[in-house]
């Protein structure tokens, strides 16, 4: 197969065509994709011809598939793949990486678009590593050195009082099993050395600094990964699949829809543990996902990080 990957935006995402994904791939294919995702963090496959399974076999060819979330259930009788539907609630609707709350996080995302609405629903992609490039030198140094804790027992921005039944329900099954992991806010990506800005939604307070002092600086790193040079809007049209580099990205599933239905099915690929700047591994407070995600072989990064 001849493949084509063409570049969609200057810091972030890719379009591939000459591929059928459908199908099985050979190591020459595998590695030309898995080459391309190191170099634009998200790859855009059209007319794909996915299910549930070949969605998940083609995933493989990344790494070995998690489950579908720690405390979330999957599609009925597909343990691996992950319903995102609107009639689940908007839990996506904040910049995040996926389930950062563990201590190995999915290095990969994928997801298939299923039902999609007439308008909206967008899909925001954003390059931590273009973030973390455009942050001044001093503020660069200084987010070296910094460790967050993440949880997926956060701050939500709807007060339990104003949320139903239903959503108190979701918001009870999230944290059912309370998860408090801390990992570098500068994490070294084990295959490319690159630098990426390791925050959003799930980071909830910076080692050592109190929740205010935290919320202020997570902000101000924030603003830099949310910068629109730097993000991917991913507009979904039907039998298309996005994959992105969880190790180096944030997105955001837009809620301008008008509560028409609307479902993705993910699948992710098992990570390794996060590293800082220092060679220092991430590490666990409270929360077992052992029944997750299995732990991918730890890569040695360059030895010069970007």
């Amino acid at each position: 197969m001849s493949i084509e990957i063409r570049k969609i935006t200057a810091n972030i995402g890719a379009r591939v065509s000459g591929v059928d994904i459908s199908q099985p791939l050979d190591e020459g294919t595998s590695t030309a994709l898995r080459e391309a995702l190191n170099t634009h963090k998200a790859l855009v496959f059209d007319d794909v011809n996915l299910d549930d399974e070949t969605q998940q076999a083609f995933v493989r060819h990344f790494g070995d598939v998690t489950t579908a979330h720690p405390t979330v259930s999957s599609v009925a009788g597909v343990p691996n793949v992950l319903p995102v539907d609107s009639e689940r609630g908007r839990a996506a609707n904040h910049w995040h990486t996926d389930v950062t709350f563990v201590l190995t996080p999915p290095q990969a995302t994928t997801l298939r678009s299923v039902t999609i609405p007439p308008y909206g629903g967008e899909t925001l992609i954003a390059s931590s590593a273009a973030a973390y490039r455009n942050l001044p030198e001093p503020l660069r140094q200084f987010a070296d050195t910094l460790w967050a804790e993440h949880t997926n027992d956060y701050d939500y921005a709807v007060p339990d009082e104003e949320i139903d039944d239903e959503q108190a329900a979701q918001r009870a099954q999230f944290t059912s099993i309370k998860y408090r992991t801390v990992h570098p806010v500068v994490r070294v990506h084990p295959l490319t050395g690159e630098r990426g800005l390791f925050i959003g939604g799930f980071a909830q307070r910076i080692v050592g600094l109190s929740p205010g002092e935290s919320r202020k600086i997570l902000d101000l790193l924030q603003a830099y990964v949310t910068r629109p040079e730097n993000v991917l809007r991913h507009r979904w049209s039907e039998n298309q699949l996005v994959v992105f580099d969880n190790r180096i990205t944030q997105h955001y599933a837009i809620d301008n829809y008008d509560g028409l239905p609307r479902r993705l099915h993910r699948v992710t690929v098992a990570g390794d543990v996060p590293v800082g700047v220092e060679g220092k591994e991430s590490y666990s407070i409270e929360g077992d996902a052992s029944h997750y995600t299995s732990v991918a072989a730890p890569v040695a990064a360059p030895a010069a990080a970007a």
